[in-house]
């Protein structure tokens, strides 16, 4: 004969059922995964991505302004990393990131302003947008895809007189 508390609780898991199954706690996800763009976002300041490669999957995709950079490993020895090497200072602000979950990957969306002071010329101010695939592998969340595009800021509307 089976115990009356063993036979509530089975028939409260049959009742329930895989519907009902409780959600993953996504909060810790999130911070994670905040946390990811943030150190990649903290290695463009310091002008220097060394290390950054751990950020993305070796599968990745960067795609920037309509290119097509090829993995992360790629962008980051042809463009990005020489890129950084022109710069005095480089500065994000105004930074607003969005995560949501669909499955078991984070989809990521931030939108900031940045802006570039060169070794020569004229500073350089944008705002920018960048959105995110991410995944997790093993414990940690990993970048698969990312695809930034920026723009001159928009003048703020006249008033009429």
């Amino acid at each position: 004969m089976v115990p009356m508390k063993r036979m509530i609780l089975f028939l409260a898991v049959l009742v329930s059922g895989p519907g009902l199954a409780q959600e993953p706690d996504r909060n810790q996800d999130r911070a994670a995964v905040e946390n990811v763009l943030r150190q990649y976002r903290a290695a463009i300041e310091r002008l220097d991505a060394a290390g950054t490669e751990v950020l993305f999957t070796q599968d990745s995709q960067v795609f920037e302004n309509g290119g097509v950079e090829g993995s992360y490993a790629n962008y980051l020895a042809h463009h990005l990393g020489p890129e950084l090497g022109h710069f005095r200072a480089f500065r994000f602000s105004d930074v607003n990131v969005e995560v949501r979950f669909e499955g078991p990957v984070a989809l990521a969306m931030e939108r900031y302003n940045f802006r570039i002071e060169p070794h020569q010329g004229e500073a350089i101010e944008r705002r920018g947008v960048t959105t995110s695939v991410l995944r997790k592998v093993g414990r940690v969340w990993r970048i698969v895809s990312m695809h930034g595009s920026s723009r001159a800021p928009r003048p703020a509307p006249r008033a009429n007189p």
